[in-house]
């Protein structure tokens, strides 16, 4: 993957690469309401040669690692998706009917377009108060906010002198520009301020035609440019082209008037541009430490407002934000306004309940990055400086988790918070933590690692043996007399006993281990064939047990996407001794939309 400056420079004559250069370089001391000049210099005189490619490409790779840093450290955002459609309580955009030009999904049916399109004529949302909204997200724990400000069914949210179709028409009752309230209550409070903007517009007449489409990109770029120039600073522009190129959406163009406009400003990679940091969506994105990326996940069900809406547990929200930091990631998390203005009550609750838990907890999320051990379903880790924060979302089995050799050596081990003890040992196969009876803490315990010397950055640091290889009451692996099928093709056998397969594609693919004999299966070790996808995290796998091969018993469910699945089976008894007496184990996948296989690299199974 090309660097989003290579990949800018590939489209640009030599006066846009300065601009662009230029724009990165610029000096970053920039107030809330203030421009900084753009800095010249001789260097252009020179001709663009080989070496000072080189040098340049360096340094926009070390201003883009200053420039994303406030980012990093924030941790968590609010995403927030309003806009006249909050009066159907349906989803944004999507729930428009009509055409889709240029898009494969090419007509909408939910709410007839005459319909859609003329909501704004009714949208009066008089408790709408920016600073509330504000309130609410630093409540929260959030550091950063990004507004839709233009979604893809055209209609914006401020007064853009580009389209008719605005929040401060002559027909709209509101009037008011919602982006620039919002972007002053940011600048007031010293919140970061961040952009939604889709580059599609189902409303546009120009957009995909064969001859009014340049029309249409200029049309992008005059938004573009009244959103960098009219509301102070914006920390983040968050495009959302969906499935098209650069030049589709003059993408290049896009990000030179912004980064010219903007200089300390963070993109996202939707413009199909490399950029700042990546994008999974309603998903945990796999551990990433050489590239920023964001999750952004709804708080209910869709990304706008939706009567009666289900609301994401706390437990699950914890979940969602450990999983992510713990892979080196930020959380965007999405509310849906009503129609009224205002966040809804459950939303603000829970939202308030996450920022109480990071009020105790917020040491080891913020200002910090993940690792220096690899995430997994057991929870993961955090670092600052000579600090290791150990997330637990799972009570280790009989209080002990084993985890990979650490080149920095441990001082001391306790539970946050109350900082009691817990006991740890280190050798060069790895770390032994082990939890006395009433230390975990529900929904989520974290451990205080102090070491004596400061964490080395971009540690991914994996069990050399599995978590379960060296403990004794996991018993050993069971390797010679086990056989294996699977829904499609053969499984291979390794010369260590473990088993792969790579299934054809399918709706629910399976592999099952027959251990010969009836025992007490303690755990399932297991790695994926291949490096995790984002779009895999979103997939289940699960884990069942069965004396006859014909009764399953569900052990274990979570993401395939992990980078290993070290999976202790609990007791049926629900004692801390692990296992439960089996002879099969069936690991299977369900694709919810199209087929796919299963792929697996290395399984092996302990029992007693």
């Amino acid at each position: 993957m090309l660097c989003a400056s290579c990949a800018m420079w590939n489209e640009l004559d030599l006066e846009t690469k300065s601009g662009t250069f230029w724009g990165w370089m610029t000096a970053r001391s920039i107030g809330p309401r203030g421009r900084v000049p753009r800095l010249r210099s001789a260097l252009f005189t020179v001709a663009l040669g080989t070496g000072l490619f080189s040098a340049i490409a360096a340094v926009a790779a070390h201003d883009q690692e200053a420039r994303v840093k406030w980012w990093r450290d924030a941790k968590l955002g609010l995403f927030v998706h309003w806009g006249p459609v909050s009066l159907k309580g349906t989803e944004i955009s999507w729930s428009r009917a009509g055409e889709r030009r240029g898009f494969v999904q090419n007509q909408g049916k939910q709410i007839p377009v005459e319909v859609y399109d003329n909501l704004y004529r009714q949208f009066n949302p008089t408790q709408y108060n920016a600073h509330e909204w504000v309130d609410i997200a630093q409540k929260a724990g959030m550091k950063y906010l990004v507004f839709t400000a233009r979604h893809v069914d055209g209609f914006s949210m401020w007064d853009t002198q580009a389209s008719a179709y605005r929040i401060t028409a002559p027909e709209s009752p509101f009037g008011r520009d919602v982006v620039k309230e919002l972007a002053d209550a940011c600048h007031d409070t010293g919140f970061h301020f961040g952009l939604y903007y889709a580059q599609p517009d189902w409303h546009h007449p120009d957009a995909f035609t064969t001859d009014r489409h340049g029309r249409y990109l200029s049309y992008l770029q005059d938004q573009v440019r009244e959103l960098m120039t009219h509301y102070g600073r914006v920390d983040v522009l968050w495009f959302d082209g969906i499935d098209k190129t650069a030049s589709d959406y003059g993408s290049v163009e896009l990000a030179r008037i912004a980064h010219t406009l903007q200089p300390q400003i963070l993109i996202n990679n939707r413009n199909a541009l490399p950029e700042d940091f990546d994008t999974p969506e309603q998903l945990i994105g796999r551990m990433q430490v050489d590239r920023p990326w964001e999750s952004c996940v709804t708080l209910g069900t869709q990304w706008s407002f939706k009567p009666n809406d289900s609301v994401k547990s706390l437990d699950e929200l914890l979940r969602i934000l450990i999983t992510t930091v713990t892979g080196d990631g930020n959380l965007l998390l999405d509310v849906g306004p009503m129609s009224d203005g205002r966040i809804e009550p459950r939303q603000a609750k829970r939202l308030e309940e996450i920022g109480t838990w990071l009020g105790e907890h917020g040491e080891a999320v913020y200002e910090t990055r993940g690792g220096p051990w690899a995430n997994g379903f057991w929870g993961g880790s955090t670092y600052r400086g000579r600090t290791i924060y150990v997330h637990l979302l799972e009570p280790p089995v009989a209080g002990r988790l084993r985890l990979g050799p650490l080149p920095e050596h441990i001082r001391k081990a306790a539970v946050m918070g109350r900082m009691d003890p817990v006991a740890f040992t280190q050798d060069k196969t790895g770390v032994t933590l082990t939890l006395k009876a009433g230390q975990a803490q529900s929904p989520v315990t974290v451990l205080i690692l102090e070491t004596e010397e400061p964490v080395a950055p971009g540690q991914v640091i994996r069990p050399t043996a599995g978590v379960f290889a060296d403990q004794a009451i996991f018993g050993s692996a069971r390797t010679a007399a086990v056989r294996a099928s699977a829904s499609s093709r053969a499984p291979a056998r390794a010369a260590d006993g473990s088993w792969s397969v790579l299934t054809a594609a399918e709706s629910n693919p399976w592999l099952i281990l027959d251990l010969g004999t009836q025992s007490l299966v303690t755990a399932v070790s297991a790695v994926p064939a291949g490096k995790p996808t984002f779009e895999e995290t979103s997939l289940t796998l699960a884990v069942e047990i069965s004396t006859d091969a014909r009764h399953w018993v569900e052990a274990w469910h979570g993401s395939y996407g992990l980078p290993a699945w070290e999976i202790a089976i609990p007791s049926a008894a629900g004692g801390d001794q692990p296992g439960q007496a089996a002879r099969f184990v069936r690991i299977s996948l369900r694709y919810a939309s199209q087929p796919g296989p299963l792929a697996i690299g290395s399984v092996k199974v302990y029992a007693k």
